[in-house]
C-alpha cells in the first residue's frame, strides 16, 4: 500500500516522556544543536547523512529510530532488545510529526550492533543469520525485512558490503522509494550515497547543509586518492623523524 504522505515528515524539537535530561556533550556537536533549534524536515524517499566520525551521523539517527519506536540496538517496530544501554537522551528531546494515513513499520539496521540482533532472533524463533558471513547476512535482513513501504534507519550499513553488494543495497532503497517508503542513512560510503533521487545532508562543524553527491568532500578525497594514492601515504606511512 502506497501512501499520500512519508512516514515521518518532521522531526520537531520538543521534548516527550519523562526520560533523562541531554548530555551535556550533545550540545557540542553542531548538527545535534541545529536540529534542537531548528528541526529537520524529512524528504519523501531517501535521505543521506554524510560526514566525519564524530560529526553527530549516527546520534541523530540513533535518536530518530529511537523517537519512531525502535530499538537503539536494531530491528523492527515489532521487537525490542537490548544488551548494554549506550544511546544518547537526544530521542526525549525529539517529536517526529508523522504522515497522515501511514503506518508504524519500521526497520533500524545499525552494523555496530547487529549480532545482538541476530542472537536475539534465534530466540524468538528467527533465522539462523550467525550461519552466514556478515555480509550474507545483512543482504539476507535486506531481503527478508527491508520489503513494505515503511520508515527504515541505516547506520553505516556499507560496514558489512563488498562494492556489489553496496549496489544491492541502493536497488534496495530504490525500491523502498518507489513503494512509497522512507529512508534516513547515515554513510561514509560514496557508492550508497550515489543514489539517483536521494537527498543528501552533509554533516560537519557548521551543522547540516543540503549538497550533492558530486560536492561532496567524501567524493572529492576518494576520487583524487583512486586517482594517486601515494600522495596520501607518503604523509599518512611518513616516519615522525621524516615530517
Amino acid at each position: 500500500m502506497r501512501f499520500d504522505q512519508p512516514p515521518v515528515v518532521r522531526v520537531k524539537p520538543e521534548r516527550h516522556g519523562d526520560g533523562p535530561p541531554l548530555e551535556p556533550w550533545l550540545l557540542d556537536v553542531p548538527a545535534v544543536q541545529q536540529v534542537l533549534r531548528d528541526g529537520l524536515d524529512l524528504a519523501p524517499g531517501v535521505t543521506f547523512l554524510v560526514g566525519e566520525n564524530g560529526a553527530g551521523k549516527s546520534t541523530l539517527v540513533e535518536a530518530v529510530a529511537m523517537a519512531y519506536g525502535l530499538s537503539p540496538e536494531g530491528g523492527s517496530t515489532q521487537g525490542w532488545h537490548r544488551t548494554r544501554p549506550s544511546e544518547s537522551a537526544l530521542h526525549n528531546e525529539l517529536t517526529l510529526q508523522r504522515g497522515v494515513g501511514t503506518g508504524s513499520w519500521g526497520f533500524f539496521l545499525r552494523a555496530e550492533t547487529m549480532h545482538g540482533w541476530y542472537t536475539y532472533q534465534e530466540g524468538v524463533g528467527g533465522h539462523d543469520l550467525h550461519a552466514m558471513s556478515h555480509g550474507e547476512s545483512f543482504l539476507e535482513v535486506l531481503r527478508r525485512r527491508f520489503d513494505s513501504p515503511g520508515f527504515y534507519c541505516l547506520d553505516e550499513p556499507e560496514a558489512a558490503l563488498s562494492f556489489s553488494s553496496s549496489l544491492t543495497l541502493l536497488r534496495t532503497l530504490h525500491d523502498i522509494a518507489e513503494g512509497g517508503g522512507q529512508v534516513l542513512c547515515a554513510t561514509h560510503s560514496p557508492i550508497v550515497a550515489s543514489l539517483p533521487g536521494a537527498r543528501v545532508l552533509e554533516v560537519g562543524p557548521w551543522g547540516l547543509r543540503e549538497t550533492t553527491w558530486d560536492d561532496l568532500d567524501l567524493v572529492h578525497h576518494w576520487r583524487a586518492y583512486l586517482a594517486a594514492p601515494g600522495r596520501y601515504l607518503r604523509h599518512v606511512l611518513a616516519d615522525d623523524d621524516d615530517e
